[in-house]
This record gives C-alpha cells, sequence and structure tokens, in this order.
C-alpha cells in the first residue's frame, strides 16, 4: 500500500536529499524546507532508513488535528484510536516541534498529546504506557503549524546521522550525513581518488569508503524504530537486508586517504575506520598541511579546515587558508579540491578562484563549499 511519507533534513540539502530518495526509488518526490515529501510502500520505508546517507529520519503521517490551544489539542488527540499504533505495554516518547499563540512550549505541547494518549489506554485498557525519553518503542512526532497539529510515525527513532560506528569524536566533526551530501554535491561515487588532508577523526574518508563499497550505511544500527510497529513486516525487512549485504564490493576502485598533523585524531580516524570495518580501505597517516603531497596524479580533495566559530582563533586561521591555497596550486594540478567553510574573509585567504559556490549548513552554521579546478 503506497503511503505518504516525510523525510527530515539539514537545511540547504532538500534537493540533494530529494535526488537520493528517487534514486532509492521513492516516488511525488518533493522537496520542502528542511525536508521532502515523498511517496512507497513499506518495503521503499524500509530500504531508505537502511541506505539514505543524508537524511535524519523518516517521519510517517497519522493525522492532522486541530490545535488552537492546549484543550483544543487533548480533544483532538483523543480521538484518535491508538491502539492501531500502540500497545498498552509499549513505551513511547512524543517530540515536538513549531508553535502558535497558544502553545509556545514544546514541552508542555508534547505533554498534553501524552496525557490525551495515556488517558485514553487507561480508559480503554485500565492500563497505560510508560514514557522512556532515552529508548522508547514507539516515538510520536508533533508539529504545531498554525491553528493544527501534524501527528506522526518517526519510523527512524535515533537520527540516522547515526551510523553507530563512531566511537571516537574530534573537536567540531561533521555529522555523518553532511559528509555523505557534501561526497554527493562533489558528485565523487568513488570514480577516482579521495583525500581529506584535515579529516580529524576521519568521517569524510569513511563515508567516502562506504559509499565506494556500497555499504548501506544502516547496517551499522542496532534496530529502527519501526520494528517495533504493529505492522513490521521481519520478512519483508531481512530480505532488504540481505540484499544489501550481498549489494556490497569486496575492493574500493580507487584509494582513499585521510590525513591530519594531530596524532591524536588520526588514532581517533583510525579506531572509527576500524569499527566500521574499513580500516584496510583507508589509508590515514599523521602529516602536517606543509608536508602534504598528492598521492596520485589526480583526484578529489574535500576538507572542513576550521572556519573560527568552533575551533580556532580566526585571525591565526588567515595564515592556514593562505597555506592551503598555496599548496593546492603549487602540487596538485590535475585535482579537484572542495573547501567547506563559514567564514568569507578566511576563504579569500585561499587566494584562488572558485569554480562554484555551494551553499549549505553545518548545523546552525551556514558555510559555503568552494570548488577549486586546479590546473
Amino acid at each position: 500500500m503506497t503511503k505518504t511519507y516525510f523525510a527530515t533534513v539539514s537545511s540547504g540539502l532538500e534537493e540533494i536529499a530529494a535526488k537520493e530518495l528517487e534514486t532509492l526509488g521513492a516516488k511525488e518526490v518533493k522537496p520542502d524546507f528542511t525536508g521532502v515529501h515523498f511517496q512507497g510502500d513499506k518495503e521503499l520505508l524500509y530500504r531508505i532508513n537502511l541506505w539514505s546517507r543524508i537524511i535524519f529520519r523518516v517521519l510517517v503521517p497519522i493525522e492532522e488535528v486541530k490545535s488552537y490551544n492546549a484543550t483544543q489539542l487533548y480533544k483532538s488527540v483523543q480521538k484518535i484510536n491508538w491502539s492501531e499504533y500502540l500497545e498498552p505495554d509499549q513505551t513511547f516518547r512524543v517530540n515536538c516541534t513549531g508553535s502558535n499563540n497558544n502553545l509556545n512550549h514544546t514541552h508542555f505541547t508534547a505533554l498534553q498529546i501524552k496525557n490525551a494518549i495515556v488517558d485514553q489506554q487507561t480508559r480503554v485498557f485500565k492500563q497505560r504506557s510508560d514514557i522512556d525519553l532515552n529508548a522508547p518503542n514507539i516515538i510520536i512526532n508533533a508539529h504545531i503549524n498554525g491553528n493544527h497539529c501534524l501527528l506522526s510515525l518517526d519510523s527512524s527513532g535515533e537520527s540516522l546521522h547515526r551510523r553507530g560506528y563512531r566511537p571516537a569524536m574530534g573537536l567540531a566533526p561533521l555529522k555523518e550525513t553532511l559528509a555523505s551530501a557534501l561526497l554527493a554535491m562533489a558528485n565523487w561515487d568513488g570514480n577516482l581518488p579521495f583525500l581529506d588532508p584535515m579529516c580529524g577523526s576521519g568521517i569524510l574518508p569513511i563515508e567516502a569508503a562506504l559509499k565506494a563499497l556500497n555499504i548501506a550505511p544502516g547496517l551499522y544500527r542496532n534496530h529502527f524504530s519501526f520494528q517495533h510497529w504493529k505492522d513490521f513486516d521481519q520478512s519483508l525487512y531481512n530480505k532488504i537486508v540481505t540484499e544489501a549485504k550481498n549489494q556490497q564490493l569486496a575492493k574500493i576502485k580507487h584509494p582513499i586517504f585521510g590525513s591530519d598533523k594531530d596524532l591524536s585524531v588520526i588514532q581517533q580516524a583510525r579506531s572509527n575506520a576500524t569499527a566500521c570495518g574499513v580500516d584496510k580501505e583507508i589509508k590515514l597517516a599523521q602529516i602536517s598541511l606543509e608536508k602534504i603531497e598528492p598521492p596520485t596524479t589526480e583526484g578529489i580533495i574535500i576538507c572542513n579546515p576550521p572556519y573560527g566559530k568552533r575551533i580556532g582563533n580566526t585571525e591565526e586561521l588567515g595564515a592556514l587558508y593562505k597555506l592551503l591555497g598555496d599548496i593546492l596550486k603549487q602540487r596538485f594540478k590535475g585535482w579537484t579540491a572542495y573547501i567547506l567553510t563559514a567564514n568569507k574573509a578566511l576563504s579569500k585567504q585561499i587566494g584562488l578562484r572558485t569554480s562554484s559556490r555551494l551553499t549549505v549548513y553545518n548545523g546552525s552554521l551556514p558555510c559555503t563549499l568552494l570548488k577549486y579546478e586546479l590546473y
């Protein structure tokens, strides 16, 4: 049966996410602010949760109800038959976004929805579900927009950017979803050698390896929320997982490199790559930027140097950006470089002419992905 879904995504990545969803088989794909609407069946829902590299979660709308104030919201939520979605012996949590004049605190709004659900359960079953804020069986998403509230089931559970392979985190790491989005924006799919000369804890090289090996990132997760749903089809899910495992490649076509001047973060990167099972496919090394040399005659560089928002001093970083530009110009002829930065003044220090500029957000920070053709 075809249903309508909504995939949440970081601001600025809606179009990239829409293309990914279409590739995975989604129909009627329509990008929206920080999300993408699409249609598909249960198999598609499972497949997208397992395979998406860019989105955060997939929501399944239940119903849009009136929510002028707390009383109306409570009564509206009570009209829904929650036994179709939640058993009294299951735990749940309500996540809320949005607001109106009368419902302007998300915690209060979530509490009204929770009360309406458990009061219905108590009346019908003489027992009620417990609330679990950390690892609930069922997650209900509520979004207030004007005088209406859209209630949805969260099929993913923990955000899909949490692949499950990263025990070690460096300073201000990229989310895995953003790292994968940068690879997509650079049109990199394993077709050329890849280098991140400031790789930190290794997220970009690792996501590159997962893509090059055609590994579904969801395979590293313990479970998804849809596995607790009443209509969960275990055999269908097993089939999709088996297919994903069978589609993995044994070897990458072109080498993947990551380096950093800090030995401790390279050790973190190695730990993460080992946890991910791609440590043999990534060549990680402690190399300071001034000593970096092109490992091959051509390839793609993608890096996320510090830009003074979270790490480092803006004035001190000017020299780093100038050094990066000089090295790219002098040593990496034949390569294409992509640099993510949130600091326009620092980007000017690179001293190279960009061939394109793409807007993207790193969390709440507006950034630009700068492309340089190196000849």
